[in-house]
């Protein structure tokens, strides 16, 4: 044999040794479904070089062992929650209705974070409001005030926040603000962020990027920091949607406004969120926080149960999705939903057809216009099956309704960051909030009544009509689902 045929011999068995390998990985890598075990098979089987590239890139949802080290590191080293001075305060015990204990258990699986009473919430009006209440807290800040963002931009709204972090720092208040790598890039690679650093804000990025070329060598480059929080002097916090940005949302503006629900929070709920804050902080930057989460909490008024749910590749597998379906299941009356992003696994699309089966008025609104034609094409093709089992389908007209809400029984709330997809389910860091009390949820159904009264309702007919070619389209992508 000639040189030149040696070598093509010998890398043609380097090449069949790489895909046999991504083959046996794609089938024995745990904690994944069947359907995406067969999916990536057939994909790199098919496809052999595209398929090899594509599970390098794609196929794991792995931050890195260092990075994965070192949050295991400082998530073993932190102060437990439960065990904060006056925690267990009368006040605080969580008053819970003996059929909704077991939701709030599995929270309590998830994080360790056990449901605490003695919490206040009040729903913002819209966006612009939201900032505006922010900005105000912020102002009022006398100790800290602690941020993160997955999507920070360097609009109105943004600016806003920028200067009211640097107006905190300037009077000696500690500000630590961190933004995710890829969706606050325009914001951390602008003056703005130079200028927070130098006005004394403690600034810091969730899951940098880095080098794009080598960033697949140290973990997927997709696998973000989607959390959204504030909280300030251990007193207030945040959560729901939205993102620091205004409601017209000028990098996809065609699909503006976003609108999004967020509700600011009052009681020990807001330490919870502080330690979730904590520990991507320290996971970036070599800081210890301990003493400011185990400063005691003062005795406060009465109020409801209420308890974070952080999810992210580094906890347990599909935690965010048995947190939904739990809630799906527990619904005897009334099941009201709002997301963005469907692309469920088989045991949630189970979950809320089952509960439109068994007599519970079960409604789901989703955007009209998905800024993600691929999530919004597959979320189509769910469709008829939801509709056969009787789910009630909305699709907001109003812009990108981008709230991720659920209501249960006019007594449940869960409101933050997680979609109902994969993403949010396997890969990217989502923070929720779930809660028990029917003021609270009331002024959500409230809302949610909003978006309907701004939606049509789709009915078995209208998909009945729909083309082949876009049966076809929906039906390919939603395969994609397990791969993706």
């Amino acid at each position: 044999m000639t040189d030149h045929q040696i070598l093509g011999a010998a890398g043609t068995a380097l090449f069949f040794l790489l895909h046999l390998s991504a083959i046996l990985r794609a089938i024995l890598r745990p904690h994944r479904e069947p359907a995406s075990r067969v999916a990536w098979v057939v994909v790199i089987v098919v496809l052999p070089v595209f398929g090899v590239i594509t599970y390098v890139l794609l196929g794991e949802t792995s931050i890195g062992r260092k990075r994965i080290a070192r949050m295991r590191k400082v998530l073993e080293s932190m102060p437990d929650v439960s065990k904060t001075p006056g925690i267990d305060a009368g006040n605080f015990r969580p008053q819970i209705p003996d059929r909704f204990e077991s939701l709030f258990q599995v929270g309590y699986s998830v994080n360790g974070f056990a449901a605490v009473g003695g919490n206040r919430a009040r729903l913002l009006p819209d966006s612009n409001a939201t900032i505006e209440s922010m900005v105000a807290d912020i102002d009022g800040a006398q100790e800290h005030v602690h941020l993160t963002f997955y999507i920070w931009l360097t609009d109105t709204n943004g600016l806003k926040m920028v200067e009211a972090l640097k107006r905190a720092a300037g009077r000696s208040v500690t500000c630590r603000a961190m933004a995710d790598g890829l969706g606050s890039r325009p914001m951390i690679r602008s003056e703005h962020w130079k200028a927070m650093a130098d006005a004394g804000v403690q600034v810091a990025v969730a899951l940098p990027i880095g080098n794009p070329l080598l960033r697949p060598l140290k973990g997927r480059i997709d696998l973000r920091n989607h959390r959204k929080i504030l909280v300030i002097d251990n007193a207030v916090t945040y959560c729901g949607s939205q993102n620091c940005a205004d409601p017209e949302f000028r990098v996809k503006a065609k699909y503006a406004p976003w609108v999004d629900a967020m509700m600011r929070f009052e009681g020990p709920v807001v330490r919870q969120n502080q330690h979730l804050f904590a520990s991507d902080w320290m996971e970036a930057v070599d800081e210890d926080l301990d003493e400011l989460l185990q400063a005691p909490i003062p005795e406060g008024e009465s109020g409801f149960p209420a308890q974070v749910i952080g999810t992210g590749p580094t906890v347990r597998h599909s935690a965010m999705s048995e947190v939904f379906e739990t809630l799906m299941y527990e619904a005897r009356n009334e099941l009201f939903i709002t997301t963005p992003y469907y692309v469920p696994n088989e045991s949630m699309q189970a979950a809320l057809c089952a509960s439109a089966r068994r007599g519970v008025e079960t409604t789901i609104i989703f955007p009209a216009r998905n800024d993600s034609f691929i999530v919004g094409g597959a979320s189509r093709s769910y469709y008829e099956e939801l509709l056969d089992a009787g789910v009630q389908i909305h699709e907001y007209e109003g812009g990108l309704l981008h709230t991720k809400s659920l209501t249960l029984d006019g007594k449940v709330t869960l409101i933050g960051s997680a979609n109902m997809d994969r993403r949010s389910f396997d890969l990217n860091y989502e923070n929720n909030i779930l809660l028990c009390d029917e003021d609270v949820t009331a002024a959500m159904r409230m809302r949610q009544d909003d978006y309907l009264a701004q939606s049509h309702p789709v009915t078995q007919e209208m998909v009945e009509e729909w083309p082949l070619h876009t049966r076809f389209w929906n039906n390919a992508l939603a395969m994609l689902g397990p791969v993706l």
